[in-house]
């Protein structure tokens, strides 16, 4: 009754640390940015201590939530996440403390599309990203040729067909 599946081994990029990393700290000295400003404000304009006071705090937490998702996450999520895609199943597994181990069968794929931002595109990664009825589900950082032929490959292996690859793609 119960089916053999062997674990996933493929790797994603070791460059999506470096655009984890960039984008975490683009967004934390953004949002560190601003706090400071409503700190500035906070002390020009003679506002109720405690706003000062909870702004402090907020700065912290800021600080200490940047420095684990700057130094911490990516070498994690880099380290942990695994895939595999046959003509049954596209897997998905990734999490050391909370494992995730999703299986996607092939039948009930609707859509497949790449997606890249700007910080990816420096480094030529893409995140696939594979729609079923139900919901979306991601495989981050694939270094460009090799997505591809991952897109190409769970196109063919669903049975899509070019109008079912998203934002009028064709092929791969």
């Amino acid at each position: 009754m119960y089916i053999n599946i062997e674990e996933p081994t493929e790797t994603i990029s070791n460059d999506a640390m470096k655009v984890w990393r960039m984008s975490n700290t683009i967004g934390h000295l953004s949002a560190i940015l601003i706090i400071a400003v409503l700190v500035l404000c906070s002390e020009k304009f003679g506002w109720y201590g405690w706003i000062g006071i909870v702004l402090y705090f907020l700065s912290g937490l800021f600080v200490v939530s940047a420095i684990f998702s700057i130094f911490i996450e990516p070498t994690y999520l880099q380290n942990t996440w695994r895939y595999n895609i046959n003509q049954q199943f596209v897997q998905l597994k990734h999490g050391k403390w909370q494992e995730k181990h999703t299986l996607i069968p092939m039948e009930k794929v609707e859509y497949v599309r790449t997606e890249q931002g700007p910080i990816m595109r420096r480094y030529g990664l893409y995140n696939i990203e594979i729609g079923t009825t139900a919901s979306n589900h991601i495989i981050p950082a694939i270094p460009s040729e090799e997505a591809k032929k991952l897109k190409a490959q769970i196109a063919v292996y669903a049975k899509l067909k070019d109008e079912d690859l998203a934002e009028g793609e064709k092929g791969a």
